[in-house]
């Protein structure tokens, strides 16, 4: 009882502070994550949480399913069959090159061995756009920098995974069974791709009978319906929850930009509560003894992981496109470590590996400091863009569809069986009419 009054103290001084933080350094992750590490073992002991914590994987496993599933409606499969080639350079050459310069630093400044070093570099090669939102979600930011962010972000989670999986295998005492678990991994990634595509094309089908349909008011729940039963059957099945989320969010919103639309605002908060309620678990484990713990070299590793490897990795990945310089650095910059990271982190731990723990220490301080370093810059860069409305305060011109606007439209009635190309790309470019 007290961790929730932590965070519902938390979340009230976040909100007071929002308009503040939306236009200037301060971050309210960064809030979060301070607000958890205060309350903590470490400083005023309200709170007693350690790493092997049931609390501390699920509340970023669900943070990290919410995201995605968030995420996947802001891609548009036409802008995506038009502009596919900057994701994958990021995904096909950028992510292998942050992996790798991330296990040659670790190997060599930190002293652990190359399966430990290789693994660590695996765990921090996903990113994560939740915490530069003043750059993803603003539409005077160039749709093309955003969609790259978003793209990228939804897909190299479920990329990072099976490797991860294997490593942990091959430094551990299962390191015999390495290869099959290999098959094992690649029926889980399937899976979590099957169910995310079927479950919501079912659904929107289902909808569109004559007797069925949703009621107005009860619009929104439809897609987090969907949402709820692959979260628990994707964990039931060990699915991989992460591609199935990203997946079902994409293809729900290319069924049906209508449910996509009224559940927007909803699906916005929960993943935003979510994410908030995992900041706060994460930092009541950022204590003074975790910091500490690290040494010389192990600082030097992060700095790095921020400051150069992801820039430089994906600066050579975007050699030759169309970006500007600006966006390119821009890009670079914005490969912060998130949730995904956190998760693997503590399979990492949990898993009981030799260096098992040096490995989470490394990790956990480079997830801190890459929220505190991305969080706080995202609203400068944004104003390199014209981004006015900092605050998110739409104009009259740009506001969206009220909900009475909506509910004169129930899903049923308003589900094109093809939407337009024009219609797939509203999402964040252009406000409902």
């Amino acid at each position: 009882m007290v961790l929730i009054v932590v965070f519902g103290v938390a979340l009230l001084i976040a909100v007071l502070l929002s308009g503040l933080a939306a236009r200037t350094v301060l971050s309210t992750s960064f809030l979060f994550l301070v607000g958890g590490a205060l309350v903590s073992d470490g400083f005023l002991g309200l709170i007693h949480i350690t790493p092997d914590s049931e609390i501390v994987s699920g509340t970023a496993d669900l943070a990290l399913f919410a995201v995605l599933f968030t995420d996947g409606m802001h891609v548009s499969f036409p802008k995506l069959r038009e502009n596919w080639r900057n994701p994958a350079r990021a995904l096909g050459l950028g992510m292998p090159l942050a992996f790798v310069g991330m296990a040659l630093i670790t190997h060599f400044l930190v002293g652990l061995d190359w399966t430990t070093s290789f693994l660590i570099g695996a765990v921090l090669a996903p990113t994560d756009p939740v915490f530069a939102s003043a750059i993803v979600g603003r539409k005077e930011v160039p749709s093309k920098l955003r969609q790259l962010l978003n793209v990228e972000s939804g897909i190299n989670d479920g990329l990072a995974l099976p490797v991860v999986l294997i490593l942990i295998a091959a430094a551990g005492p299962t390191s015999g069974h390495a290869e099959a678990s290999l098959g094992k991994i690649a029926l889980e990634l399937v899976l979590g791709l099957v169910f995310g595509v079927v479950l919501p094309f079912v659904v929107i089908e289902l909808v569109r009978f004559r007797l069925l349909g949703a009621e107005p008011k009860l619009q929104p729940l439809l897609p987090l319906a969907i949402g709820v039963i692959l979260y628990a059957l994707c964990h039931l099945t060990h699915a991989n929850p992460y591609l199935a989320a990203f997946s079902a969010g994409a293809v729900l919103t290319a069924r049906s930009l209508e449910a996509k639309e009224v559940f927007e605002p909803l699906g916005e908060m929960l993943a935003e509560l979510a994410k908030f309620a995992a900041l706060l678990v994460f930092g009541a484990l950022l204590t003074p003894q975790l910091f500490g713990a690290l040494s010389f070299g192990g600082y030097v590793t992060v700095v790095l992981a921020i400051a150069l490897i992801r820039p430089a990795s994906l600066l050579l990945s975007l050699l030759g496109t169309r970006f500007t310089r600006q966006e390119k650095l821009v890009a670079a910059w914005f490969g912060p470590k998130g949730f995904a990271s956190v998760v693997y982190g503590l399979l990492v731990l949990q898993a009981g590996i030799p260096q098992g723990q040096e490995a989470f220490t490394l990790i956990a301080v480079c997830i801190a400091f890459s929220i505190v370093a991305h969080s706080s810059t995202d609203v400068p860069i944004a104003r390199l863009f014209k981004v006015e409305d900092i605050a998110g305060i739409p104009s009259d011109d740009s506001a969206p569809a009220t909900a009475r606007d909506r509910s004169a439209h129930p899903i049923r009635g308003s589900l094109p069986l093809h939407p337009s190309p024009s219609q797939a790309e509203g999402g964040r470019d252009e406000p409902p009419r």
